[in-house]
């Protein structure tokens, strides 16, 4: 049966409380980094970071953090050392038994949002995205780069990863680009269709290459969301599910409270009872609310609670 979890800081916090309060067990954590931003090769500082979950009641069940990777998605010089560390990580999780991490392909900036405070129901505030916003920004400071070669150096990726995650036991879940258009700054995107989700899945066959299925994404990339999770499901695909929806078209669109999307969430729900998925799901992109900060937005404390309310009761309503 899939596990509710939340995405937990590496330092205990109000939201730990809250987490414990709502009846979470299963945390999904950052990294370690060194203050210039740098993830040591060596096993004890995720030892010690995944010993602190533990005392606060949790059990770390996937890394959703990554060490700086920009050189290989790029390929540009310098992608092996980068490459290395993501091993190393890798082998450190599978002596450590955390068994998922979450990793993307998105190249010189990561999820994008052009406002943060969108009025919502009942004066609450969502992010939203209009690609009109930003569409004459100039390209980034490395300038563009295709889809073709994205592809390339994600397989060269892959074939270093792969050995090392299937030794070590660990599931490699791809979390598509946010948001899945391209090109963004003359910067390609290729996680962005369910057609080339299947494309990932099938240039490197193994048991270890796997989805995140963040439904916010995905349900802008197809109108029947339920299928592409039973099509992922059905090749044991789905390592991780991000449970969130949107309102929109990938060139505009906003978050929205968790009932009050374009998904079909009880439909979702029943699509992963049918597949047997008994990873870990949890809430994302939550709204902000009366009394709560939205210095971090999306992921404020009080939103959190609704979510984690709603996904428990449609978990009752199908599991039952």
């Amino acid at each position: 049966m899939m596990q509710i979890a939340e995405f937990l800081p590496i330092t205990p916090s109000p939201v730990w409380r809250l987490a414990q309060q709502a009846g979470v067990q299963h945390a999904v954590g950052g990294l370690p980094f060194d203050p210039d931003g740098n993830l040591s090769r060596e096993i004890e500082p995720l030892r010690e970071m995944q010993a602190a979950y533990e005392a606060g009641g949790f059990r770390l069940a996937v890394i959703e953090a990554r060490p700086p990777l920009n050189k290989a998605k790029r390929g540009l010089p310098g992608r092996d050392d980068e490459i290395d560390t993501a091993c190393a990580l890798i082998e450190n999780m599978g002596r450590l038994g955390i068994p998922v991490w979450c990793y993307e392909w998105m190249t010189d900036f990561n999820w994008l949002r052009t406002e943060f405070a969108r009025p919502s129901r009942g004066g609450s505030v969502v992010t939203a995205f209009d690609y009109a916003a930003m569409r004459d920004q100039p390209n980034t400071e490395l300038g563009p780069i295709s889809e073709d070669e994205l592809w390339e150096n994600l397989a060269y990726f892959l074939r270093r990863v792969l050995p090392v995650a299937e030794k070590a036991g660990v599931k490699l879940a791809m979390h598509p680009d946010d948001p899945p258009l391209s090109p963004i700054r003359g910067v390609g995107r290729i996680m962005r269709s369910v057609e080339n989700f299947q494309r990932l899945l099938d240039l490197a066959p193994s048991p270890m290459n796997g989805i995140t299925m963040c439904q916010g994404n995905f349900t802008l990339m197809t109108d029947d969301l339920p299928q592409a999770i039973r099509q992922f499901g059905r090749q044991n695909k789905l390592f991780f599910v991000h449970f969130r929806d949107v309102r929109g078209t990938p060139e505009s669109f906003e978050e929205t409270w968790h009932d009050d999307g374009k998904t079909d969430m009880l439909a979702c729900m029943k699509a992963y009872s049918e597949i047997n998925f008994d990873g870990v799901l949890r809430p994302d992109h939550v709204p902000t609310v009366d009394g709560d900060s939205n210095t971090n937005a999306g992921y404020s404390a009080f939103g959190r609670l609704y979510a984690i309310g709603y996904i428990r009761g449609l978990q009752q309503a199908v599991y039952s």
